[in-house]
């Protein structure tokens, strides 16, 4: 039997902007940038979420040359369903981004 288990808030922050593009496509670089997330946490939390269903990848080319293809990212219709349950988590953690900057990671540990 699966367990099923709560998303951490860095998860839900992840969701929220996902679930904010609607259908389109979104860089890593760009989830980073609004979740306010660092990549080593953001990325982990992608293939984690691809793996499961939840979330689509694939890799697209760069409109200028010389640069890389980078991957792009969006929910899949069982990522849409996930997210729609999820409405009073996703609306905390929509709260939570409004006051994230790239310099206020809350998965960063501060000195005290």
């Amino acid at each position: 039997m699966a367990r099923s288990r709560a998303f951490s808030p860095q998860a839900l922050r992840a969701l929220a902007v996902l679930a904010d593009a609607g259908a389109d496509w979104r860089h890593g670089y760009d989830i980073t940038a609004q979740s306010g997330l660092k990549s080593g946490t953001l990325y982990p939390l992608l293939m984690r979420l691809e793996a499961a269903g939840q979330l689509e990848a694939r890799w697209e080319e760069s409109p200028i040359a010389g640069r890389p293809p980078r991957h792009v990212y969006r929910l899949t219709d069982a990522g849409v369903a996930l997210v729609n349950s999820m409405a009073d988590a996703l609306a905390e953690a929509r709260a939570l981004l409004t006051r994230v900057t790239p310099d206020d990671n809350a998965d960063a540990a501060e000195p005290a």
